[in-house]
């Protein structure tokens, strides 16, 4: 899942926007967009098949998931990102990586469960869709159990935001876009806007 959009960690104070970057910045700031690049250029993206295909339950917790899980995690940080199904990347198996409240996790085979019925829509990101973003209606709270990258068991009551990156994720793993959960119209105006890349990339 990309970063919220209110996210501003990149944007300039407003007190130095116009202030001419130094040497070093514009030097830290290139290094970033080639790495944020090189990072996207690793995930799968939309019109890629396995994006729609289901993961397989992980039955194995050995040090082969732990360095895939390890890699995926820097691709997300690099990719500005705060989840990344294992699907993204080309592997159908059922985990995902993610930042939940600034601690980076790995959630193996994981079930949500929602709780309560409160819901709430708000715009969501996703490192496969480019810049696309839509509004997506979630479940405000959820518990979810999986196991971590070393087979334990992983128990989490998750509200608001968190509860929303796992969600998509999640979803992921199944197949499932977050054009799938958007309305019609936010459908049809992102399918315009990621039409050129499908051109591109056939």
């Amino acid at each position: 899942m990309a970063e919220h959009e209110h996210d501003d960690e990149h944007e300039p104070d407003d007190e130095h926007e116009h202030d001419e970057l130094t040497e070093e910045e514009a030097q830290a700031e290139a290094e970033r967009l080639v790495r944020k690049e090189i990072a996207l250029a690793q995930i799968r993206q939309y019109g890629d098949p396995a994006l729609r295909m289901r993961a397989e339950e992980v039955e194995e917790f050995d040090e082969e998931l732990r360095a895939v899980a390890e890699r995926m995690t820097g691709v997300m940080h690099d990719a500005e990102g705060v989840g990344l199904a294992a699907t993204q990347v080309g592997i159908l198996r059922r985990f995902f990586v993610c930042t939940i409240d600034g601690e980076d996790r790995v959630l193996v085979n994981p079930v949500v469960t929602q709780l309560g019925k409160d819901t709430d829509v708000d715009s969501e990101g996703c490192l496969s869709l480019g810049s696309v973003r839509v509004p997506v209606e979630r479940t405000t709270k959820v518990a979810v159990e999986a196991r971590d990258v070393s087979g334990e068991p992983v128990s989490l009551e998750l509200e608001g935001y968190p509860a929303r990156v796992v969600q998509h994720e999640v979803d992921h793993l199944d197949g499932r876009l977050m054009l799938d959960r958007t309305d019609d119209e936010s459908r049809r105006e992102a399918l315009r806007a990621l039409r050129p890349r499908l051109v591109l990339s056939s």
